[in-house]
C-alpha cells in the first residue's frame, strides 16, 4: 500500500490548547481513518507544521483522510495549510 504524508501548517493555537498537543492530536485524528506510519514536527519556511505520514490505497483517499485530520485540528489550533505528498520511490510527490 502507497505510503503519503499530510504536512499541516501551524498558526495560533486555540484557547487551552499547549504546543506539545497539536502532533499527537494530528496523529490521532489520521490514526482514527488509517495506519499512521510517523510523526514528526518540522519548521518550513519559518512555519511550525505537523507531518504525519500514513497508509492509504489511493490519492483521493489519502486526500480525505487530511482533510480529515486538518478540520479535527482546527479544534486545538488554527491550520493553515495541508498539503498531501505520496511517497514514489525517493521523492515524496505532491497529490491534487
Amino acid at each position: 500500500m502507497p505510503s503519503y504524508r499530510v504536512t499541516l501548517a501551524v498558526g495560533a493555537l486555540a484557547p487551552g490548547a499547549t504546543p506539545d498537543a497539536v502532533l499527537p492530536e494530528a496523529a490521532r485524528l489520521v490514526a482514527e481513518l488509517t495506519v499512521v506510519e510517523a510523526k514528526d514536527v518540522q519548521l518550513l519556511r519559518g512555519v511550525p507544521c505537523a507531518v504525519v505520514r500514513f497508509e492509504a490505497p489511493s490519492d483521493e483517499i489519502a486526500e480525505a483522510v487530511a482533510s480529515h485530520a486538518a478540520d479535527g485540528l482546527a479544534a486545538t489550533a488554527e491550520v493553515r495549510s495541508a498539503a498531501v505528498t505520496r511517497r514514489d520511490g525517493p521523492r515524496w510527490t505532491p497529490v491534487g
